[in-house]
């Protein structure tokens, strides 16, 4: 009879998970389905047949844990590296005016229908809120790639309303994850003073982060980068720039931000010298070995029993997640775009899946005072059906309204 040590049991179930994983996403791929609604159910069944079979002990769920939050940063140190500051900052005006209408209106319908439509307590309704802001435009890319639509007009200025949309989710978070503690200690007669001090205290600590990143990305980065190159026999120079987004991810939770704010600043420091960009494709292999396991946490987080009860609060929030996107976003568009390009970006940015779920995996941690059982189940079933319908609507209307690319 074989006897299993706890070290091997652990090494084993995670190369099962990994081998698993990258079997999903071939095959998720192959049938056009989003490999994370994929992970997510893998993350599930692996919580269900733990609980079942009472396999899961603590210090195995800390491993997955850990390689949860290794997967948060290269997610977020992608985003960052694939963001274009030129091309944003060219079509800022534009752009700007569907992001502001996107984050408002989606923020606020998702605050309006969780506290007063679904009497659910003010803190888990902020986050609700600021969650909904949130946009996974990756999933609706592919859509865009297969009708080679990418580099039209339409969709260079989508990509750039998603990488405004992906950064200022990130900045609502970390504000969200400094105020949340305080409202949950009752200082509403004080709520102003102190919420003044920690912002001062959160500016405070932006401009270091920040003055760092500058002096980083300045002074350090290209010699950095050509050290690397130097080396002999040569590393893969990605990995270099990964292990160094780690650190600066790092430094980032050392100073109170998360390791989510620090892998995106990360990315976008490396994402203005196109060498790192180009050797971006060295990156895949790192990025698809550790992101499936954020999603693959998120399943682990879903309580079974909560899933009935999730149903109704499910069935409101995609309402409110598809109306905040096609109004927040259709709206400011018409003035920029017409009416076809405003209901291929609103649509486009209906998805909600890693940031989103960053928010409400962050808050559940923090207790049900923060993120219920039953709205983190209900916000999960929201981003698996619109990362379902989201790319199933976008490839008729792109067969409807060709988009040609800029010249």
């Amino acid at each position: 009879m074989l006897v299993f040590k706890e070290v091997t049991f652990e090494v084993l179930l995670v190369g099962a998970t990994i081998v698993i994983a990258i079997t999903l996403r071939h095959l998720c791929r192959k049938i056009n389905f989003p490999p994370i609604i994929g992970f997510i159910f893998l993350g599930f069944i692996l919580n269900l047949t733990g609980t079942f079979l009472n396999i899961l002990s603590e210090e195995i769920l800390e491993v997955y844990e850990f390689l949860a939050q290794l997967g948060i940063i290269v997610l977020l140190f992608r985003v960052g590296l694939e963001s274009n500051l030129k091309g944003l900052i060219r079509q800022l005006r534009p752009a700007s005016i569907i992001w502001a209408g996107n984050i408002v209106f989606s923020g606020i319908a998702g605050f309006v229908a969780a506290y007063y439509m679904m009497n659910v307590d003010i803190i888990p309704s902020i986050f609700i809120g600021t969650a909904m802001t949130a946009t996974s435009v990756g999933i609706s890319i592919s859509a865009w790639r297969e009708a080679h639509a990418i580099k039209s007009p339409k969709g260079e200025l989508l990509i750039d309303i998603a990488e405004m949309d992906d950064i200022s989710a990130v900045v609502l978070m970390t504000i969200l994850f400094s105020i949340a503690p305080l409202l949950k200690g009752g200082y509403q007669a004080s709520l102003f003073p102190v919420l003044g001090k920690t912002a001062v205290l959160l500016c405070a600590k932006a401009v270091i982060f920040g003055i760092f990143c500058i002096v980083f990305s300045r002074y350090a980065e290209k010699p950095m980068m050509k050290f690397f190159s130097r080396m002999k026999p040569a590393p893969d120079p990605m990995l270099m720039v990964a292990g160094v987004g780690f650190i600066i991810a790092a430094i980032a939770e050392l100073l109170g931000f998360s390791v989510a704010v620090g892998a995106l600043f990360a990315g976008l420091l490396f994402s203005r010298d196109p060498k790192s960009v180009k050797i971006d494709a060295s990156f895949n292999s790192l990025y698809e070995f550790f992101a499936p396991f954020f999603f693959i946490g998120i399943g682990l987080m879903i309580d079974p029993n909560s899933l009935t009860g999730a149903a109704m609060p499910g069935f409101v929030l995609l309402l409110v997640a598809i109306i905040g996107k096609l109004v927040g976003n259709g709206l400011p568009a018409l003035y920029t775009t017409g009416w076809t390009g405003a209901v291929l970006i609103s649509v486009s940015m209906v998805p909600r899946a890693e940031i989103a779920m960053l928010i409400m995996q962050q808050g559940r941690k923090m207790g049900d005072w923060a993120v219920p059982a039953q709205i983190f189940s209900a916000i999960v079933m929201v981003s698996i059906v619109t990362c379902l319908l989201a790319p199933l609507i976008l490839q008729y209307l792109l067969r409807l309204w060709p988009q040609e690319a800029a010249s």
